[in-house]
């Protein structure tokens, strides 16, 4: 049936899809005491050094991320917002119409700039008679049931009428069920108003404001069935509404009591009320941010600002959950017609991958909550979680096959609990989850199907989730893992004072060494297999994944030439980072997930690796393409993946990706500037791998425990010389590396500088991402040999081209000649590939 409820709207009071509606009284909508719902006065926006300003690109993603709520979609506009884990609304668009001007205009289609700042992102619209700014911000702090903010800011000649039209969603993140389609009713309040969006449950429902808009179509109970986006109209008068904001203000009830009108309603004012305080509070926490963990400062400007993103974007996607526990999701894209934004759910093994990147820039607030929110899901056996949706406490999730689908996360939970202790000092929280430490312990050791020695794929996927030739056995992926937390335990058990279990742990680190060596290594092909089988056979598969050798700084596989120079090549490099399986391989497949696309986590293993490995120049031009990603796609973030035959993301790539934004720091800190900190010993080890064009670069705040400094690397001759500046705390000194790439450090009695002989010759190569579509041309480095007298470089590039090289001379080097190029000038070096098709090898060899 249908009644007035006091202000003209009718509204239906009896069954709606299902379930009873309940109806609203004047007097439980109305509150005398609360704020109106008006527009506000503009407001300082900050201004960042890091901002990127592009021209909108139609199709492009944006993400707005924070702990409470999201907005994503396109930077023509597009978008759909949520107060997680809800998505609220989508096909959000803007049509406007200007005083004597008769044709209607289509803003989506006139969206010129998008700006992103860390706090927050603008899209400019523009017309000859007006400009419209939304702007868009996701605070961590902001009223209960509320989320991320888009406010209006219109500049005009005359009046304009604007019309947003939006479809109410109120759909619950995958994998809670669905509440039903939503039923729109408009709650007046003077001159304006708002709707509640109702569902099929009176305990769950949405409000959306716009201060001074009204209603558009809202069809009477009596017309047939029809579906009409909602809409709101906003007269902008430049009069009166010059320097003001209009927000758009979304709120969420999930109780009986949070659901009403009433409640609602509260929770949009209080918002509304705020916006200028929580705008300042949310900006100022950024800025803090950047104050106080890690930066670089680098002849590269760009490289710095990518470095700086890369925390940013780390930090977007915090997520705070129903019960108030803070994790951390694998990212964002535009959910469409679904209830799944990308990856928006918490994972174990990225949020693993990710804690070294949050233990070298300093964050290990955030790193031990993320640590914690994983600790709290961990299997009574032992085994660590794969992912929980951010709706999982809503089903019997353990009844879904995800909650432990990966066999991985296990032994990265131990490697990442080491690196977070040494990096932190947080011994104390060591202590605190020994037991659960102890049994991620034992499920690793007890979990060997085939008794070879080696923790396999019998309970759950190591790397891959889908394989043509059938799912593998035993992956060297978890092979390498489980040997590096062997490794990993023999440490912690030492810090527990557990002598046993760590001699243990280290017999068995140095046992996996040799097994993997022994079953993996392909003599005949001097190359790593990918799986071993129980009856002997194995994968020849020719893929990335034996890069995790180098992860945790160990020497590395021992047949590891061949197999890096490979990596190196256009057989696994593109110009936009590393494919998973060779472009050679009969299982290649560029536009598949596992079978040849190309991975920014996969690129930074790689540039470790080669780092690590003594091959700088290839670690460098995988690095740099991590780090390009961040304004090629959705800009401050860097993508999931890509084909891995031409410069494209997939579709469904997640463009805002936890682990691969980690990929940008990790290869900077540990591989450019060769650091590792040990809190617990108050020490950092350096081996610097600086680009031979760099003559002075610093780390500034490095954290080591409760101690920050700067430091600062400075080229002077045959030397490079590494001081620690003491910003706070103190007692941490340098000491040298084991000189694996460039020969032990020389260190001052203080314990403060020490410095490294360089070689009398280096080379430098420029790194630039490739134009979107591109196939891959870039010159190649596979290999890199320094001796006393004699820098050998072989190369490779596109047939008949021609690259120049920078060629550094640290002090007199007399008589330098070089062999398979030609030195042009005082430092520049010439390479030529010889003519045919395709890529063409050159080896490079300059003597004195």
């Amino acid at each position: 049936m249908l009644r007035s409820i006091g202000w003209g709207l009718l509204v239906c009071t009896g069954w709606h899809g299902g379930a009873k509606l309940q109806a609203q009284s004047p007097a439980s909508s109305t509150s005398a005491a609360l704020p109106a719902i008006t527009s506000v006065a503009a407001f300082p926006i900050a201004q960042d050094a890091i901002t990127i300003r592009r021209h909108a690109e139609t199709g492009k993603p944006f993400t707005v991320a924070g702990a409470r709520g999201i907005v994503v979609g396109q930077q023509e506009g597009v978008f759909e917002q949520w107060v997680l884990p809800v998505k609220m609304l989508s096909q959000m668009t803007i049509e406007a119409d200007v005083q004597g001007y008769s044709v209607p205009i289509l803003l989506n289609q006139s969206a010129a700039e998008i700006e992103v700042s860390p706090d927050h992102t603008v899209i400019t619209y523009t017309h000859i008679a007006f400009t419209l700014r939304q702007i868009m911000f996701s605070p961590d702090e902001s009223p209960k049931g509320t989320g991320a903010v888009v406010m209006f800011q219109v500049d005009a000649t005359r009046s304009v009428d604007l019309t947003f039209r939006f479809t109410p969603e109120m759909r619950p993140m995958w994998v809670e069920p669905s509440k039903g389609t939503p039923g729109a009713e408009w709650v007046k309040r003077g001159a304006s108003g708002f709707y509640v969006l109702h569902t099929d449950y009176s305990d769950f429902a949405g409000a959306v404001a716009l201060p001074g808009a009204l209603p558009g179509i809202m069809a009477p109970y009596q017309e047939k069935p029809q579906v009409h986006p909602l809409e709101f109209h906003l007269h902008y008068n430049p009069a009166r509404d010059t320097d003001r904001f209009f927000p758009l203000l979304v709120a969420l009830g999930e109780t009986a009591a949070t659901a009403t009108n009433a409640a609602l309603e509260s929770r949009l004012a209080a918002l509304g009320a705020t916006l200028k305080d929580t705008y300042a509070k949310h900006a100022a926490r950024y800025a803090t941010m950047a104050r106080q963990l890690t930066s670089i400062t680098t002849p590269d400007a760009e490289l710095n600002a990518d470095f700086q993103w890369a925390v940013t974007s780390i930090e977007q996607l915090k997520a705070r959950s129903r019960s108030g526990e803070m994790g951390l999701v694998a990212g964002y894209y535009s959910s469409g017609d679904s209830a799944r934004p990308g990856f928006g759910w918490y994972f174990g093994r990225d949020t693993l991958y990710t804690m070294y990147a949050l233990n070298g820039v300093g964050d290990f607030k955030l790193g031990r909550a993320a640590l914690e929110f994983l600790i709290k899901r961990q299997r009574a056996d032992g085994k660590m979680m794969h992912e929980y949706s951010q709706t999982a406490g809503q089903v019997d999730w353990a009844a879904f096959p995800y909650l432990y689908a990966s066999a991985d996360g296990t032994p990265l939970f131990l490697t990442a609990m080491l690196d977070y202790v040494r990096a932190s000092g947080d011994l104390e929280f060591l202590k605190a989850h020994r037991d659960e430490v102890m049994k991620a312990w034992r499920f690793e050791t007890t979990h060997d199907s085939d008794g070879d020695g080696i923790y396999d794929n019998s309970e759950g996927t190591g790397w891959v989730e889908s394989w043509p030739p059938g799912m593998p056995h035993q992956e060297i992926y978890l092979a390498l893992l489980d040997q590096q937390a062997s490794a990993a335990m023999g440490r912690l058990a030492t810090l527990f004072g557990d002598d046993a279990t760590a001699q243990a742990a280290s017999l068995r680190a140095t046992t996996l060494t040799g097994l993997i060596e022994r079953e993996y290594y392909e003599p005949e092909l001097d190359a790593y297999a990918f799986s071993h089988n129980p009856d002997g056979s194995v994968d020849r598969t020719s893929t990335i994944y034996p890069a995790l050798a180098w992860w945790n700084g160990a020497a590395g596989l021992a047949h590891a030439e061949p197999t890096l120079r490979r990596w190196n090549s256009h057989d696994f490099a593109t110009d936009w980072g590393l494919r998973d399986v060779a472009e050679s391989d009969p299982l290649y497949d560029p536009i598949s997930y596992h079978q040849g696309s190309v991975w920014p986590l996969f690129t930074g293993w790689a540039s470790v690796a080669n780092y690590r490995a003594g091959h700088p120049l290839a670690g460098y031009a995988q690095m740099m393409t991590n780090a390009g990603q961040t304004t090629t796609q959705d800009l401050g973030a860097v993508t999931e993946l890509l084909s891995g035959a031409f410069f494209t993301p997939f579709g469904r790539s997640t463009s805002h990706q936890l682990w691969s934004s980690a990929m940008v720091l990790t290869p900077v800190l540990r591989g450019l500037f060769g650091i590792e900190v040990d809190a617990l010993a108050k020490t950092v080890t350096v081996e610097p791998r600086l680009p031979a064009d760099w003559e002075h670069a610093e780390v500034k705040r490095l954290h080591v425990g409760d101690a920050v400094m700067d430091v600062e690397y400075r080229r002077a001759g045959r030397l490079i010389t590494v001081r620690l500046a003491n910003l706070s705390g103190g007692g941490v000194r340098l000491v040298s590396g084991n000189g694996m790439t460039r020969g032990a450090m020389k260190i001052t009695p203080d314990g403060l500088s020490g410095s490294i002989v360089l070689p009398a010759v280096e080379v430098a190569m420029h790194a630039e991402m490739p134009l979107p579509g591109a196939r891959t041309t870039q010159v190649k480095v596979l290999s890199e040999v320094a001796g006393e007298r004699t820098l050998t470089l072989v190369m490779e590039g596109m047939a008949g081209s021609t690259t120049r090289l920078m060629v550094r001379r640290n002090g007199p080097v007399p008589g330098l000649k070089v062999e398979g190029g030609t030195l042009a000038g005082a430092d520049g070096l010439e390479v030529h590939f010889s003519q045919g098709a395709g890529y063409r090898e050159q080896a490079v060899a300059l003597r004195w």
